[in-house]
């Protein structure tokens, strides 16, 4: 992995993880090896090429979590095991200090799907890569600029099930509300024709290292 965080900015081609705690623990449960797209006091924008080895949450006993029933999916003990991003990849765009970050998907073809926003807390950078809590409530925004809340199932059942106290709760209520105002207004990165990006040719898959769940040295918000 080549350094930034702290020390400045990753320059486009670098490789860097980007990667989430559980929710209400202090452990890695997701970590994404992606490539550097775009990074500067404006905007992280990063590449998940298809086929990419990631960590990801799944039951003690393997079951994929979103197989297990809503009421029991987060209390019933969990590990992480190594998979591989399937399908095509996803372009990760996401401005300093945001509690979301906005995720561009396509169909195959490079027919573009949708913008997907991911409430989740704003990225703390380290020399590796950086680092969020996923909050459980999302959007989808299609090409018709129409939009729709998602999982809200699975945000109610996290404050059922005590992964989210009701002040938190609110606060991704009000970056849900603050991110609808961004997605009528049309404003960035809606508006800057990310849809149309490709990645660079020459890139290669990077490579999940064995100490993706390391503690940083150092971070920087």
């Amino acid at each position: 992995m080549e350094t930034g965080g702290a020390a400045g900015f990753w320059e486009p081609g670098s490789e860097i993880l980007w990667r989430y705690r559980e929710n209400g623990g202090a452990r890695f449960h997701i970590a994404r090896p992606v490539t550097v797209v775009r990074d500067d006091a404006e905007l992280l924008a990063v590449w998940l090429a298809p086929g990419t080895e990631c960590m990801r949450p799944v039951l003690a006993d393997g079951t994929p979590v979103h197989l297990e029933p809503l009421e029991s999916r987060y209390t019933k003990p969990r590990t992480v095991q190594r998979g591989r991003w399937f399908g095509t990849g996803v372009l990760k765009l996401a401005r300093p200090g945001e509690p979301w970050s906005v995720w561009l998907f396509w169909e195959p073809g490079w027919r573009f799907k949708n913008w997907y926003v991911n409430l989740e807390e704003p990225l703390v950078r380290w020399e590796g890569g950086v680092d969020s809590v996923d909050h459980f409530l999302d959007i989808s925004v299609h090409p018709d600029r129409t939009w729709h809340w998602r999982d809200e199932d699975e945000f109610a059942q996290a404050m059922r099930d005590g992964l989210m106290d009701d002040q938190e709760a609110e606060k991704v209520r009000a970056a849900g509300r603050a991110a609808v105002e961004v997605i009528r207004a049309w404003g960035p990165p809606f508006s800057e024709g990310w849809q149309h990006w490709r990645p660079d040719p020459s890139w290669t898959v990077p490579s999940l290292p064995e100490d993706w769940d390391r503690t940083p040295a150092h971070v920087s918000s």
